[in-house]
């Protein structure tokens, strides 16, 4: 496994959730860090944690939606050797009841958002490097929506992005199924303890992820030199049903 000493990592959603979570454990295996969101005030308490615990983090404010201000912050970002993007929207139900605006939202930040970001990422990363995308396991065919749409795309671009990057870097995606994390912040409690308690029914583990667990699959992508193109599943067991 290859090691993250002094390696720069930027995190697109880097300042709570599953987000934060990756760089923690990558600045303890001495990661130096670049935190990208667009809410200042949550960017500045995870830099304050991180630096607490002895981090090298800086900052970066931008909305990665808005697609001129992506392209000019990645020229504030100095050359990294692995990315991680945690952007993309959510929505449920299928296609007929949903509105067009919704929709087209969801693949705008889903997809096209991590798409643009990858083709800024080819040009500032280092030989040896990754790009690690987020998708998720929500959604069938019988039940698809923008966000199972978005999920697939995001699958495709890692393959198509992998083979056109290397050998020079590798690219792969992360596929969570639902997990409390702060992305939740504003629905109701009980909701949310519903939503919960839903998915610890239905995943064969009988059970939802801690963030930890998610994140620790991050740090693996990004440290084995030999995966490239694929999808890691953090489920549960979920989609074998």
């Amino acid at each position: 496994m290859a090691s993250l000493q002094n390696k720069h990592l930027v995190v697109f959603g880097g300042s709570s959730g599953i987000g934060l979570e990756v760089a923690q454990q990558a600045a303890a295996l001495g990661a130096e860090l670049t935190l990208v969101g667009r809410n200042e005030e949550r960017l500045q308490q995870a830099q304050s944690l991180l630096l607490e615990q002895g981090a090298n983090v800086s900052l970066l404010v931008v909305d990665a939606h808005d697609h001129v201000a992506l392209r000019e912050a990645f020229e504030q970002i100095q050359p990294f050797d692995h990315l991680v993007s945690m952007v993309g929207d959510a929505m449920g139900g299928g296609f007929l009841n949903a509105d067009m605006s919704l929709i087209e939202k969801v693949i705008h930040s889903k997809f096209l958002t991590n798409v643009l970001i990858g083709k800024l990422a080819a040009e500032k990363i280092r030989v040896g490097g990754s790009i690690t995308y987020t998708a998720g396991t929500g959604g069938r065919a019988q039940n698809a929506c923008a966000s199972y749409v978005g999920n697939q795309g995001i699958v495709s671009l890692a393959q198509g992005l992998a083979a056109e990057l290397a050998p020079k870097a590798r690219v792969n995606c992360v596929a969570p199924t639902w997990t409390f994390t702060p992305f939740w912040r504003h629905q109701a409690e009980e909701q949310v303890e519903q939503t919960r308690q839903h998915f610890a029914e239905i995943i064969p583990l009988k059970r939802t992820a801690e963030i930890d667990e998610l994140a620790s699959a991050y740090l693996f992508l990004m440290q084995n030199d030999f995966i490239t193109g694929q999808q890691i599943a953090v489920d549960g067991g979920i989609m074998l049903g």
